[in-house]
């Protein structure tokens, strides 16, 4: 069989208008054609592996088609050529959700459910009929017409918000201006590339480089607060009126199929859920034992940052997330001999980006191999991920780096899926989009490169399934970030941070500043863990209790979280751009956590160990979403994952 080849981009902007227009339609019309045959088919001579292996044609199609577009829509620096992309996105989203209420395809498929049709599928076969009849179910097939119509709009509509609120995040990037000396206690390279306008002023903006830097370095506390405070309004008040309806149109839209609220409908597919419909109040029972474990230590770190801000400000009554990354960083250096400032000295962007690649080759046992290839901007690194085996070298797929900020591109760190990786098909391939400076990098940007490219590699390792459904990262949503979360743990290891850093001299960063490093990290991560569960509450709740008053809610969640206070008058659920992929579901970096702390027992202490990272790679990435997480951890653990790891580091152990 020939080995698929990786998706041709094009170069220039009429192919880019081509690109984002043919290749949906294309899509349109192959899933037409899927669908005429799977309902023609007759009924006395059904063909369950037949009827799937049509269905999977289709799934395939719709799935490249919208994850092109959709990337396009967060990447491409022409803002018509997005635009364009955002609406083949609905378009493609609206096709889906369709066909999850065609209710000759669902009868078509249901034949074949049963005994004697179904009675020669495999596993994969049999998880695949398993899931889609239930897709159809919670698509609104059994629906009355007029429910049916009434949820088809109200899908169409959910991506149309979806897509509106994160383009206003994306487009809303702020700025501020300050006198040069509030630049007072950053890095002389930061203020370098900051110099002042013809006003005298220097522009600082919302983007990560700049953002980053000032919350962790700037002793200004004016500063600080003035660029966290733009950030925390961004969207703002364009989003306020779109999450209002995006809350009503899925609460409604629950209701019509039968759910008690969103965060039911959600968790129904699920770890948390476990394939229940009534899975919602299993998130607040989570958010409570977070609540739990972190309340005492979280109380206990707090009166000591209250008091070093006091230091500098006398008048300080309260701490709040303007000051907490930069009081953190005052108390390790402080405390642990650890300055954050010597720290980012030895990671520049030129060395980590190597040197994570050569860190995860040897992991993961593949190689990064450059190709020039046109692709959607200039700042995009193109590799081939190989495997030797046997001499002859593999291709198992391409990854796409667009590592640094510009105007109307995505504003956070994320890995997008482009090619679904089908064997023998189709090549799997995917995308970071991230906003990391183009000089000295933060430590904490380090540990975000290694968990986004967490996401990376298993989308390529877990791209050799036979079915759409199951490639790459097709797990339970909840379990998703735990790979990408385990991934952290090695840019915290001292061996891996030689390899990526250099000091002024080219030597890489000493040991015993690593171990220094690691132990001042625990304190303040009960607040940290805090911080995520008031994102979490403020996910939860807006969805469940529908609040009328947006900013008065959210602000409520968070103060009774968490002692670090957010910016008063400020509306930070506007900008929160994961309402729209996790909705109610934000739980899922505490529960993705607590799963990541148990894997890394499997590592015994060295994360480098060839056998265990061999296991890893074969147990939990490789088969995407042919198991149940669940199983997968199981069977890598050879014990179900269990809460204690997550306990213990939690209290710094």
């Amino acid at each position: 069989m020939t080995a698929p080849e990786p998706l041709a981009f094009p170069t220039d902007l009429d192919g880019w208008r081509a690109f984002v227009t043919e290749r949906p339609a294309a899509a349109v019309a192959l899933v037409a054609d899927v669908d005429a045959r799977i309902v023609d088919a007759d009924d006395g001579s059904r063909d369950a592996a037949a009827l799937l292996d049509l269905w999977n044609d289709a799934d395939i199609a719709i799935r490249r088609a919208t994850n092109e577009v959709y990337l396009v829509s967060e990447s491409h620096p022409d803002a018509g050529i997005r635009a364009a992309a955002e609406e083949q996105v609905q378009r493609l989203e609206a096709l889906g959700a369709g066909r999850l209420q065609d209710r000759q395809l669902f009868e078509a498929l249901l034949a074949v459910d049963t005994a004697e049709a179904s009675a020669n599928l495999d596993h994969d076969q049999r998880r695949l009929l398993e899931q889609v009849l239930r897709d159809f179910r919670r698509g609104g097939v059994d629906l009355t017409d007029a429910d049916r119509e009434r949820v088809r709009m109200l899908t169409e509509r959910d991506t149309e918000l979806s897509l509106d609120f994160s383009r206003n995040v994306r487009e809303g990037r702020r700025e501020i201006r300050v006198a040069p000396e509030a630049l007072a206690g950053l890095p002389q390279d930061f203020i370098d590339e900051h110099p002042p306008a013809d006003d005298g002023l220097v522009v600082l903006t919302t983007d990560y480089p700049d953002l980053m830097p000032v919350r962790e370095y700037a002793t200004d506390r004016a500063t600080r607060h003035a660029l966290v405070a733009a950030y925390n309004d961004l969207a703002w008040p364009e989003n306020d009126a779109v999450l209002a309806e995006l809350l009503a149109v899925r609460a409604e839209r629950a209701a019509l199929l039968g759910y008690g609220s969103w965060a039911d409908y959600e968790t129904e597919t699920r770890m948390i859920g476990r394939g229940t419909r009534e899975g919602g109040a299993a998130i607040a029972d989570f958010l409570a034992r977070l609540d739990e474990a972190s309340a005492a230590a979280a109380d206990a770190e707090y009166p000591i940052l209250l008091e070093r801000l006091q230091r500098d400000d006398p008048a300080a009554t309260e701490v709040d997330i303007a000051d907490l990354f930069f009081l953190l960083g005052a108390l390790r250096r402080e405390r642990h001999d650890v300055d954050a400032q010597l720290v980012r000295s030895y990671f520049t962007f030129d060395r980590v980006l190597p040197g994570l690649l050569e860190t995860t080759g040897r992991l993961l046992d593949v190689e990064y191999v450059p190709v020039e290839v046109a692709t959607w901007h200039a700042d995009v690194h193109s590799y081939d991920v190989v495997r030797t085996s046997g001499g002859k070298p593999e291709r198992l797929g391409r990854i796409h780096l667009d590592l640094h900020p510009r105007e109307g591109k995505y504003t956070h760190a994320a890995c997008f899926g482009l090619a679904p990786g089908i064997s023998g098909r189709v090549l799997p391939e995917a995308v970071l989009l991230c906003n990391f400076a183009r000089g000295h990098m933060t430590h904490d940007e380090v540990v975000t490169f290694f968990h986004e490219f967490g996401h990376l590699v298993h989308d390529i390792l877990g791209g050799a399934q036979r079915f759409a459904r199951f490639t790459g990262v097709a797990t339970e949503w909840d379990f998703v970030e735990a790979p990408s979360q385990l991934l952290e743990e090695w840019a915290w290891d001292a061996g891996v941070l030689a390899s990526l850093t250099a000091g002024v001299d080219g030597e890489p960063i000493p040991a015993e500043l690593v171990a220094k490093m690691a132990v001042a990290d625990g304190f303040g991560r009960a607040l940290e863990v805090r911080r995520q569960l008031g994102h979490a509450n403020v996910s939860y709740h807006l969805h469940v209790d529908l609040p009328e008053d947006l900013q008065a809610a959210t602000e409520h969640w968070y103060r009774v979280t968490s002692p670090i206070q957010q910016i008063a008058g400020v509306h930070p659920y506007a900008g929160f751009g994961h309402l729209t992929g996790y909705g109610s579901c934000y739980y899922t970096y505490q529960w993705s956590l607590v799963i990541a702390r148990d894997l890394l027992s499997g590592f015994d202490g060295d994360l480098m160990n060839a056998d265990a990272a061999a296991r890893y790679r074969r147990e939990i990435l490789e088969p995407g979403g042919s198991r149940d997480a669940a199983d997968l951890v199981e069977s890598f653990l050879g014990r179900p994952y269990a809460f204690e790891a997550y306990r213990s580091w939690l209290a710094g152990a």
